[in-house]
């Protein structure tokens, strides 16, 4: 990559001393955060949008990043989530029938910090080997200077890391809304369920929701309404719902108390509870076991995870910092998902209550569809109850 136009110099400092000169592609400035590395070969806007990404710099480890550009459609929330971006190599020509942005253009227009012309692979061996790492981006002005790698530095030292740290809250939605944008049909875009028969009435816990997990649940016949992550269970059984979905969500579980709470309030009543990423591991905290940081998490869209009760393999995507500790589960809670990479949990179902998640993302987007029957076996459930 040497256009003129990009060729502004950027540093990406981890905490553990390791410096990488590349070029800016994005804005310029400074930003920190978890460094995290992601395997997907596809699905970079998705990735970058999707709120789980809170407070990380994610390095794509596929070197050859935005040459199909970005849309306005391809998004799972309204601005991008990312802390920063890291990647290889950006091609000087963006070419797809749907492209309406550069990848440079579209970091540049909402203010994000990119860095590219890096040895992704030293990086990603860092990162796997060491965990996930504290680190900082400095990018055009902030990038130059004798003391450059300094300042670097210390932005990454002084970031406090994610453990204990309460994002749902603060990615949240602030006010409740309804939504009934199904799933995106070639020619058509995102088809509105609205005027469909919709039999179902969801309601949603937002801490950091994809949007894909809302339109596969629109494309099911629920009527969803979502509501902010510290709603009182009260407020939301109020509402009357076939079913209650705890959606996926950046940072640490362990310190959302206000959470856990009411998950533990809902599941002293018969309505079906269906979680995913960090819904999962709310799940798990409200049932009485124990979530712990993994070293360098799972980020991808190539994870396999075996379904326990019939051997069947899936291949998933994947997102999350943290896990389920397997040996914590209560009598009551018994695992039906495990990721033949590493052995972590993957789902968990409780034996006395219709409650079930998974820790992947089902909805995928990007990734495969491996795991998109959950949105199924949910929609029973809430059937099977009336």
């Amino acid at each position: 990559m040497n256009s003129p136009a990009l060729n502004r110099p950027a540093i990406l400092a981890l905490e553990d001393g390791s410096i990488f000169h590349g070029t800016a592609i994005g804005a310029d400035g400074r930003t920190s955060g978890e460094v995290v590395f992601n395997t997907a070969m596809t699905g970079y806007q998705e990735i970058l949008t999707d709120l789980s990404y809170t407070r990380q710099i994610v390095t794509l480890t596929y070197p050859h990043i935005g040459n199909t550009g970005v849309n306005a459609e391809d998004v799972e929330s309204d601005g991008i989530a990312a802390a920063g971006l890291v990647i290889r190599d950006l091609p000087l020509i963006a070419s797809n029938f749907r492209s309406e942005q550069s990848l440079s253009g579209y970091l540049k227009s909402r203010n994000v910090l990119g860095i590219a012309d890096i040895d992704t692979r030293r990086l990603t061996r860092i990162l796997r080997d060491k965990g996930a790492q504290n680190g900082a981006i400095l990018a055009g002005s902030e990038a130059e200077g004798d003391d450059a790698v300094e300042r670097a530095l210390a932005a990454a030292r002084d970031f406090p890391g994610l453990k204990g740290m309460d994002l749902a809250k603060e990615v949240s939605c602030k006010q409740a809304y309804e939504w009934s944008e199904a799933e995106w049909v070639l020619g058509q875009g995102n088809v509105d369920a609205a005027g469909s028969e919709r039999p179902f009435h969801v309601v949603v816990y937002d801490y950091g929701v994809k949007y894909n997990i809302l339109r596969m649940l629109a494309s099911r016949g629920c009527r969803l309404s979502v509501v902010p992550a510290q709603t009182p269970a009260a407020e939301v059984l109020a509402k009357n719902p076939d079913g209650i979905l705890l959606a996926n969500g950046p940072g640490d579980p362990e310190p959302c108390d206000y959470a856990i709470q009411a998950i533990r309030e809902i599941l002293d009543t018969e309505v079906p509870v269906f979680g995913i990423c960090l819904g999962h591991q709310l799940l798990a905290l409200a049932a009485g076991a124990k979530t712990v940081k993994m070293n360098h998490g799972h980020h991808g869209a190539n994870h396999p995870v075996q379904d326990l009760a019939s051997g069947r393999v899936m291949i998933t995507s994947q997102n999350h910092g943290f896990a389920v500790d397997e040996a914590s589960l209560p009598n009551n809670v018994r695992a039906i998902h495990r990721s033949l990479f590493d052995g972590t949990l993957q789902g968990i179902e409780l034996t006395d209550r219709a409650a079930f998640s998974f820790q992947g993302h089902p909805e995928a987007s990007p990734g495969p569809r491996d795991v998109s029957p959950l949105f199924d076996r949910f929609v029973t459930m809430m059937r099977e109850r009336r």
